[in-house]
């Protein structure tokens, strides 16, 4: 008995309630990743979660930083640097489509981070769909892809880097209570772990900016406040500019975040403010310069095909034009475009983006807070520092914003105000703590119950994921893997396809393809017969389900909807068209035509059953 009681004691008050809380938390955080991920995991569905995920396999493989996702601007930018070399090439491959292509799209941190992923998780990868074991199949059918659930781990883990370091910055400059409250609303926060899973690069880009942030608070109180010697605020400068060099090796408008570094230090560096500001800027510009002097030597632009991100998604080049274009007119491009772009996308984003940032009720708070005084001193300049991001953040996204937020509009790889959502939390939380103050409890335990409340409410979202209905993890129309991998079966590694969605063609079916050209006659031709043959097309819902009077009739005589009219409605191939063999059953979701019958028997194709509209299923009416 005396032995119980001493564990019991222990326990209550001794040193293990310290270890059993640990456990405790532990055992939640499980259940919490295990939970989420069994509701609402879905496949990776967004043209850039693919693509970083297809080059960081070639990575893995050993075949360097190179892309089978083949963007028609891209041979134009590669092809057009060989020429003006004046260097002898080997089968005239000058835009190097028969061999390993190098990737132009993609900065190099993310995809070599996933690399490192895949490289120690090969003996256990299952690339080849398995739908005979329950978790990855359901009744027999594709239901969730193992890389991809592998990927969305990897940014699930540094999710909860992201959240440490916010915990531990809110403690530093506010309470424990702002701390604890800003993590478990950060943990619990919904749009959160949506950009977790989505495959994204959201997650490290998370963690390099509250790497940021830590070393601009450590800088700004050695200048105010000198304790660790001569060089420490230097060396925290510096590391200020080499997590601004590594977010921007992972996404390239993340770099413009340089411009509110510098006047950080311009403004709170104190008598050696201008040595801070030159040290960040030089620390970042050398961590860049080797990257950008290798995209400049293979294609001739600082950022590869992201340097015309600008122009994308512009009354210039609307929509993918510009991807897809062999020979892009640059001459369209005009000053006024830029002009429209910026203050067209800016209004939509005040409008629409900036009041929901953090995909959280504490907005609202944020923004009253904006107009509160704080004595700590840190916590007003890091406050400054937020506002300086948030307006470089509005003009960076509206101007480098193109179809990919059109395709995917929360998530996607040009949502940059979700970068601000730790700071955006601990700044809400904050006042939410002293508008708690002055509240006239009747007694103290009402406090507590207040506080769960308050974040019971502000994690709604995030709870409605657990109740009905449960979202499927298949992203279709237009991906489904087990239709992809198909198709790719019967091509040869060193074979060409095309598609309108390579991306998928690329990461699932583990083959080189090119983004379907412009048209379906010049341009077609002259990958197909001046650059490398093309061995098989394949069209999704993508295309297939697109809008017939805009993208369909009004695209040309010889656009990819009229080259589907007429195989559809006449029941013929175009007779100049060199790819003439379609195996049955493919239509009319999708369409997959190649120049000889790959197949032994006729296929069965593998494809999802009708996407069920809301509200409605699949059940014939009585």
């Amino acid at each position: 008995m005396p032995m119980l009681q001493d564990v019991i004691h222990k326990l209550e008050v001794g040193p293990w309630l310290r270890y059993l809380k640990i456990g405790l938390s532990s055992l939640a955080l499980v259940a919490l990743v295990v939970g989420y991920n069994w509701r609402s995991f879905r496949n990776l569905g967004t043209q850039e979660a693919m693509d970083s995920a297809q080059v960081a396999r070639n990575i893995a493989e050993g075949k360097g930083y190179s892309t089978l996702f083949i963007r028609p601007l891209s041979l134009y930018l590669v092809k057009q640097r060989n020429l003006a070399k004046g260097v002898a090439v080997a089968d005239n491959d000058y835009s190097q489509i028969k061999i390993n292509h190098p990737d132009l799209a993609n900065p190099p941190v993310y995809p070599c981070a996933l690399a490192a992923v895949l490289k120690v998780m090969k003996p256990k990868l299952k690339w080849n769909i398995d739908t005979t074991k329950a978790f990855w199949s359901k009744d027999g059918r594709f239901w969730r892809y193992q890389p991809d659930l592998v990927i969305s781990l990897f940014n699930e883990v540094i999710m909860f880097g992201v959240i440490l370091l916010t915990f531990f910055l809110a403690k530093r400059l506010f309470d424990p209570g702002v701390a604890w409250l800003s993590g478990i609303l950060l943990l619990g926060s919904e749009m959160m772990w949506r950009f977790a899973v989505s495959g994204l690069s959201t997650m490290l880009l998370l963690l390099f900016f509250m790497g940021l942030v830590w070393f601009l608070v450590l800088a700004e109180s050695e200048a105010r406040e000198p304790k660790r010697g001569q060089t420490a605020a230097f060396l925290f400068a510096a590391g200020a500019g080499l997590m601004v060099a590594l977010g921007m090796l992972t996404r390239y408008s993340f770099g413009w975040l340089i411009v509110p570094v510098g006047l950080f230090f311009v403004l709170f560096g104190g008598t050696r403010r201008a040595a801070l500001c030159l040290l960040a800027v030089g620390v970042f510009a050398a961590a860049v310069t080797p990257w950008i002097y290798r995209n400049m030597k293979v294609s001739g632009m600082p950022f590869g095909t992201s340097t015309f991100a600008i122009v994308q998604g512009s009354s210039m080049f609307p929509e993918y034009k510009l991807d897809r274009a062999l020979e892009p007119d640059f001459k369209r491009i005009f000053f006024s475009g830029f002009t429209q772009k910026l203050l067209g996308n800016s209004r939509v984003i005040l409008e629409q983006e900036v009041p929901k940032m953090g995909g959280s009720w504490l907005t609202a708070l944020f923004l009253a807070g904006l107009l509160l005084g704080f004595r700590n001193p840190a916590i007003r300049r890091l406050r400054y520092f937020l506002m300086f991001c948030l307006v470089m953040l509005v003009m960076v996204q509206a101007l480098g914003r193109t179809q990919l937020s059109e395709a995917s509009p929360e998530l996607n790889s040009e949502n940059l105000l979700v970068l601000l959502t730790p700071l955006l939390f601990i700044y809400g939380v904050s006042l939410f703590y002293l508008m708690l103050e002055q509240m006239n409890l009747p007694f103290k335990g009402l406090r507590y119950l207040v506080i769960g409340a308050f974040a019971a409410i502000m994690m709604l979202p995030m709870i409605g994921t657990f109740l009905p209905p449960k979202p499927t993890p298949v992203v279709y129309p237009p991906y489904y893997p087990p239709a992809i991998q198909q198709v790719a079966g019967w091509m040869k590694e060193n074979e060409l396809m095309m598609s309108d969605i390579p991306w998928a063609v690329a990461w699932y079916g583990h083959r080189q393809c090119i983004w379907t050209t412009l048209n379906a006659q010049e341009e077609f031709f002259a990958v197909n017969d001046l650059q490398k043959s093309v061995r098989g097309l394949y069209l999704t819902p993508e295309t297939m389900d697109s809008r017939f009077l805009t993208q369909w009739v009004r695209a040309g005589e010889h656009s990819w909807g009229s080259f589907i009219l007429e195989s559809m409605l006449q029941r013929r191939i175009p007779p100049t068209f060199p790819l003439r063999e379609a195996p049955t059953g493919f239509l009319p979701e999708q369409l997959f035509l190649t120049d000889w019958k790959r197949w032994k028997i006729e296929p069965t194709p593998d494809l999802p059953p009708q996407p069920v509209e809301p509200g409605r299923t699949n059940r014939p009416a009585k």
